[in-house]
């Protein structure tokens, strides 16, 4: 597979020296408001989300390959206050908190005024797309892969990397148990990364595919990791979905075991932290807790995970060399 050099340099800077993705997700925003105050989210205010943002990002950044952020609370904030590393890749979200459309029919939407150029032109090293997937829905999920498209052409035009984070969700009228869903959720989370890595993105962000409250078997498990890999055509890394950091901890070593290039860890970092009031003893948990957490998910990774190049066909991390004039046909 040949690379464009900006989306080479792009996967470059998000990755650690290995040549591994170890992530940290920030970019939450109406999740996040809720978790802040279950009872009154609208009473979050905009500082409020700057400076849990701000905080988390200073306390991690400097042990991650790249943090994710969103361009509402984070992005730029981070930049100007100057925690964000210069070394340390930057990633940036495009979606709406949130969806439209009914429960069971969720259609991602951008956010208003954002675009894949304002993020190219800020600095950033990676755009990241969430989109809500059932593969089963195939009106939905058309409507879904259109998305993903577009949004896949405007970083080729801007020649920037895109991540795609599908996710799953029960849409049976009158609701599913979790045990059925559970059972779904294999076959699901398998075909989505075999339809959205067909279109020309560069890194899917995929769901563990199996829930673990109702499947401990390592052995299965490893197998439905090994069929993800297979399924996936691109280089992979496995999101946290809430999941808390025990868990989170062993899927990300049976994942990296199976061929996983990495993380994109959110909540399973820091989830505990929203709880906490004073802003000294937050900062206190981010430093003693989440950093901590997330080197340890990145020496696991190093340990038994595959680099993101070997997916793209390379062994080295070298592709195609710059033709003499290269910068003429631009």
């Amino acid at each position: 597979m040949n690379l464009p050099i900006g989306k080479l340099r792009g996967l470059q800077q998000i990755a650690d020296d290995n040549a591994f993705l170890t992530i940290c997700a920030i970019d939450h925003r109406g999740a996040l408001q809720r978790a802040m105050n279950e009872q009154n989210p609208d009473a979050v205010t905009y500082q409020d989300m700057v400076d849990f943002k701000l905080d988390l990002c200073r306390a991690v950044a400097p042990y991650a390959s790249a943090v994710l952020l969103d361009p509402v609370y984070g992005a730029a904030q981070a930049i100007a206050a100057g925690i964000l590393p210069g070394h340390i890749g930057l990633l940036v979200s495009m979606e709406k908190t949130g969806y439209s459309g009914e429960k069971t029919a969720r259609i991602t939407e951008l956010l208003p005024g954002w675009s894949v150029e304002k993020v190219k032109r800020m600095g950033a090293s990676a755009v990241k797309l969430l989109v809500y997937f059932r593969p089963d829905l195939k009106e939905i999920a058309s409507r879904q892969l259109d998305l993903i498209a577009r949004i896949a052409d405007q970083c080729v035009k801007e020649d920037i990397p895109l991540l795609v984070e599908p996710v799953s969700y029960p849409v049976e009228e009158g609701g599913v148990s979790a045990a059925k869903f559970a059972d779904m959720k294999p076959g699901l989370v398998i075909e989505t990364a075999r339809q959205i890595t067909s279109l020309p993105i560069d890194v899917l962000k995929a769901e563990f595919p199996a829930d673990m409250e109702f499947e401990q078997d390592e052995k299965k498990l490893l197998q439905l990791c090994q069929e993800l890999d297979r399924a996936s055509r691109l280089p992979w890394v496995l999101l946290s979905a809430g999941a808390d950091f025990k868990t989170f901890k062993k899927q990300v070593e049976i994942a990296s075991k199976a061929g996983a290039s990495g993380f994109l860890a959110g909540r399973a970092l820091w989830q505990e932290g929203v709880q906490i009031r004073s802003r000294e003893e937050r900062m206190d948990f981010f430093n003693s807790t989440a950093a901590p957490r997330l080197k340890e998910l990145a020496e696991m990774v190093n340990r038994y995970g595959k680099t993101w190049y070997t997916k793209m066909g390379s062994d080295k991390g070298d592709f195609e060399a710059a033709n003499e004039g290269w910068y003429e046909q631009y």
